[in-house]
Formats: structure tokens, sequence, C-alpha cells
């Protein structure tokens, strides 16, 4: 509160121009307002936590390089999300391992055991995806992107995007059985 009036928040535009313009705070700022995101982002896309990290870490310093090349501050979470979907699928590629997945083996429950095995379908469905339909599918349900804003980090048309994303979500339900 200033002066008895509450004081808004500052405006995305301004924090970003501010970290341009070399403001460690700024850059810090951006940092955790979309840590939570690009982690859930590329860890969708590799599916390996420790990749995942890397991953992260690795787009954060390919944002803090290319942020002056940045052309619309507005649209800064697309764009950082696009960096690590980037990141992580060139990390999975460089390392050629397969992905192993973590299931609780506490007493189940009926209900719990049913929910883990869809649950683990469903994983392994979406990494038997290439990985750019990975991102795809990601950036669309993780990230809630349009079909224009993933064309746009991707390179793509948003026609195309939207073929591969039906595409994609077709081969998940033939997968799972969801004809």
């Amino acid at each position: 509160m200033i002066g008895g009036v509450v004081a808004e928040a500052e405006p995305q535009r301004s924090i970003v121009e501010r970290a341009i313009a070399g403001d460690e705070m700024a850059f810090a700022r951006i940092v955790a307002d979309h840590h939570e995101d690009m982690a859930r982002m590329a860890y969708f896309v590799c599916g390996d936590l420790d990749i995942a990290e890397e991953a992260e870490q690795s787009a954060w310093a390919v944002a803090y390089r290319r942020l002056k090349d940045l052309r619309e501050p507005d649209r800064l979470r697309p764009w950082l999300m696009s960096i690590a979907a980037n990141e992580a699928r060139q990390l999975v590629r460089s390392r050629g391992r397969r992905r192993v997945r973590e299931v609780s083996v506490g007493e189940p429950t009926t209900a719990r055991a049913t929910d883990d095995v869809a649950l683990i379908d469903l994983a392994n469905a979406i990494g038997r995806l290439d990985q750019r339909d990975r991102a795809i599918v990601g950036l669309r349900f993780v990230g809630g992107f349009e079909s224009a804003e993933i064309g746009r980090a991707m390179g793509m048309s948003a026609s195309a995007v939207r073929v591969r994303l039906h595409r994609a979500l077709e081969r998940l339900r033939k997968d799972l059985g969801d004809d």
C-alpha cells in the first residue's frame, strides 16, 4: 500500500524491459514467476526428473542470453515454455536414454491402484509420442497455449499444430484403448 492506495502489480513488459537493461532483480522476478511452469514443461517433454531439472537450468541460461531478442515482452511465458521444451527435447535426444517411472508401492487401495495403473499407462503412451508431438501436447495441456501460440513457439503454422495435436491425441486414445 502506498499512501493509502494499493499499488498495482508491475506490468510484465516493465519487468522484462528492466531485465533486458541488466536489472538482476527483475530477471530474478521472472525466474520466480515462471520457474514452476518451465519445470513442468521440461518434465512433461522428457519424463525424467534429472533431465528435466538440467533442461530447466539450461533453459534459464538460454533465456538470460536471449532475453534481448524477445520482441514481444507480453509473450514472455510462451517464449520461456518453448525454450524449456526445446532444451528438454535436445537433452533427451543427446542422451538417448529411456525414462524410468517410479510408482508408489505402499498399501494400495483398489481405487489408488487403478489410478496408478491409469497414470502409468498414460505416461507410457505419452512417452511413445515423438518429442515434437510431446512438446505440442505439453504446450497445449500443461502450458494452456492455443495453436497459434504453439506454432510461434515451435516454428510451425497454427494449422500444422492443430493437425499434429489431433494426430497425437488419436495415437494416445488408441494406445489407451479409448477408441
